[in-house]
């Protein structure tokens, strides 16, 4: 059965309900594990300034995400109601938490849909500028479906194309099929994103600022 589940490969309708289903753990925590406004929480209470805590949050994110067994270990995961494996989804998980948790400590409300799209476009490390502009639309009640279209398109695109073995390669938020070096390595890309946008501009929660500030 495990077999099986890990052998699945993940297309957009199973990458954007896991996207969904761990922004809603990452909101309210997992057993045993914080959820994003205390992860953001215990390093506002950090010394240093507010780029020094969000910088130590993304090291120590990016160092767990490294450490063998971590990823795979979060207990929530492993009961996760989805068929998609549990390294992936995962992975995905500990991402979004700390992208989250950089935008609450930046001031922003991470249950604002607007704030949200903006985490899930965050995922696609680099090509988040690009995702930015191709998913602007005024209408708010659209814009997290039309985000969530679009980054899980653009990742089930890159799993058809390289294959689940080097996923982690093509897609950044897809680490954990291939070690942890690659989780520790596409956390660090997404964490300083998530800091470019919503640390170093005080006007995340303004989908269009964001743009044109991108």
């Amino acid at each position: 059965m495990t077999d099986k589940k890990q052998n699945i490969k993940p297309n957009n309708g199973l990458i954007a309900k896991t996207l969904d289903w761990a922004y809603s753990k990452a909101v309210v925590g997992l057993t045993g594990v914080d959820s994003a406004y205390d992860l953001g929480n215990s390093y506002l209470h950090q010394d240093g300034t507010l780029s020094q805590q969000v910088d130590s949050l993304i090291k120590w994110q990016v160092a767990k995400a490294a450490t063998s067994g971590f990823v795979t270990g979060l207990g929530g995961v492993m009961i996760m109601p989805l068929t998609v494996p549990a390294n992936i989804a995962s992975v995905i998980y500990v991402q979004i938490r700390m992208i989250a948790a950089i935008a609450y400590m930046g001031g922003h409300d991470i249950r604002d849909d607007r704030v949200k799209s903006l985490v899930y476009i965050c995922m696609v490390g680099n090509g988040a500028k690009e995702l930015l502009k191709d998913v602007s639309i005024k209408a708010s009640e659209k814009l997290i479906s039309k985000t969530i279209e679009k980054v899980s398109t653009k990742l089930a695109a890159k799993a058809g194309e390289k294959g689940v073995t080097s996923l982690g390669k093509a897609v950044p938020v897809i680490g954990g099929v291939v070690g942890g070096s690659y989780d520790a390595i596409s956390t660090r890309v997404v964490g300083k994103v998530a800091k470019r946008i919503f640390i170093d501009n005080p006007a995340a929660s303004k989908f269009e600022e964001v743009i044109e500030e991108n």
